[in-house]
């Protein structure tokens, strides 16, 4: 099982208070007018299939099945999210973002990020170690 690490740490979506499972703040905040049809389908779909941070590795080729949208539909739907700050993305980790933080300019790596980082590069510096011993 692949392990989730959120994109942006500060935002991480908690199920909301009042009954329904979407933020009424999308309509409040007027976010839902900046957003196109297929956008918004794209939304309600990562928040449906999502874990309870908001987590998400479906792939872009189920995504478009599902919506029978093309490779561009489906890359123009992401990009209308991400401009409006709804969701991150780093391939193929979708985070539905959370709504309760004021809007940022750009998300904020998780901790366990650098570690990753870390350990490919001891593993680039022992692969070319073992290269140079052969």
């Amino acid at each position: 099982m692949t392990r989730k690490i959120p994109i942006d740490c500060r935002r991480l979506r908690r199920v909301p208070k009042q009954f329904s499972r979407l933020d009424q703040r999308l309509v409040r905040s007027r976010l839902i007018e900046k957003c196109s049809h297929q956008a918004l389908a794209l939304y309600l779909f990562l928040v449906v299939v999502g874990d309870a941070e908001g987590l998400s590795y479906y792939s872009d080729r189920s995504i478009a099945a599902y919506f029978h949208l093309d490779d561009a539909s489906l890359d123009q739907a992401r990009q209308n999210l991400i401009e409006t700050q709804l969701i991150a993305y780093h391939k193929p980790l979708y985070q539905v973002l959370s709504l309760d933080t004021g809007r940022q300019q750009g998300p904020v790596p998780c901790p366990c990020h650098e570690t990753s980082r870390e350990q490919a590069a001891v593993a680039r510096m022992l692969k070319q170690w073992l290269e140079a011993m052969s």
